[in-house]
């Protein structure tokens, strides 16, 4: 169920307005960075030359789609959304390059992603993601790049991208329900971008539940959160107003293929020795307390030492 701003700060959520043209970092009570509201780079056209192109590019293109039922009824939001990319998980023996419901919608996602404002919101995406979360994104990137040398086949979104698949919301009242992204690793972070044309003091803010907050998330923003351990929804925008979102993730299914040793944990089960079977379960142990050795501390980053140690 979505909530007014009224109805959040009734519950005691607070809001928090950024500049548009400045980062943020999130903290919690150890000074770890949770996460990053970007903006939007200032001084270079940003919002005409990406809000507006990726605006009217989804736009049109939403028109042109029919849309499959599972991608017009699913339970993050109530608007069509398509999912491109690599993932793994529920089902494939292997990953592989997300299907589409039809040659339409495949050759739609194609054309839009090829569009040079995308190109340029992973870009800044993935700047934000080194900056305020180095370890993790090296982690991500390493994997990715072992994945996609594994099986050039698969499908790499963008040429330095960090994440493995992306998401269109095709709006055009893009805004989601309370929810957590479980199948991503929990110490990953998504990015989500939001497009169109609203009044960002009235709807289309970020709720982060469990920090007690909504942020006020203009058109061509660019937040990163670790969607896996959040519950985040949106504030909804008036019935006169478009909003649309392009958020970026990795299926935590890949990560454990490539740790594995490109194969699957049924498959690595079956042939490891009681030994390797025994090590393995050793690290997935600590599996919690190396993911959280993956965030930043905002003292390093002001020192300098944003690589961390």
């Amino acid at each position: 169920m979505h909530s007014s701003i009224a109805e959040l700060e009734a519950h005691g959520l607070v809001e928090f307005v950024p500049d548009p043209g400045q980062t943020y970092a999130l903290l919690d009570s150890d000074g770890v960075v949770t996460g990053v509201i970007g903006g939007n780079p200032q001084g270079t056209g940003w919002l005409e030359t990406v809000n507006k192109t990726a605006t009217q590019a989804i736009r049109q293109a939403r028109a042109e789609l029919t849309f499959s039922d599972k991608q017009a009824n699913h339970r993050r939001a109530d608007c069509p959304a398509v999912a491109f990319g690599v993932s793994f998980g529920g089902g494939p023996q292997a990953p592989g390059n997300l299907k589409q419901s039809n040659e339409a919608v495949f050759n739609t996602m194609f054309a839009l992603l090829s569009l040079n404002c995308f190109a340029w919101i992973s870009g800044y995406a993935n700047a934000l993601f080194m900056a305020y979360a180095y370890r993790c994104y090296t982690y991500s990137r390493s994997t990715l790049d072992k994945l996609f040398s594994w099986n050039p086949r698969l499908r790499r979104l963008f040429r330095n991208n960090v994440w493995a698949a992306c998401t269109i919301n095709f709006g055009p009242f893009s805004a989601t329900y309370p929810h957590v992204d479980c199948a991503n690793p929990c110490f990953n972070w998504c990015s989500v971008t939001a497009l169109g044309n609203f009044n960002a003091v009235l709807g289309g803010h970020l709720v982060l539940w469990d920090l007690g907050l909504f942020i006020r998330f203009p058109p061509g923003s660019t937040i990163l959160i670790p969607s896996a351990l959040l519950v985040h929804s949106n504030v909804p925008i008036s019935s006169n107003e478009e909003r649309y979102s392009f958020v970026q993730y990795s299926s935590a299914g890949l990560f454990r293929w490539v740790e594995n040793g490109f194969q699957s944990d049924v498959s690595f089960n079956k042939r490891a020795s009681a030994s390797e079977r025994a090590r393995r379960n050793a690290e997935r142990q600590g599996k919690w307390e190396n993911g959280l050795c993956m965030f930043s501390r905002w003292a390093d980053i002001q020192a300098g030492n944003w690589k961390g140690t």
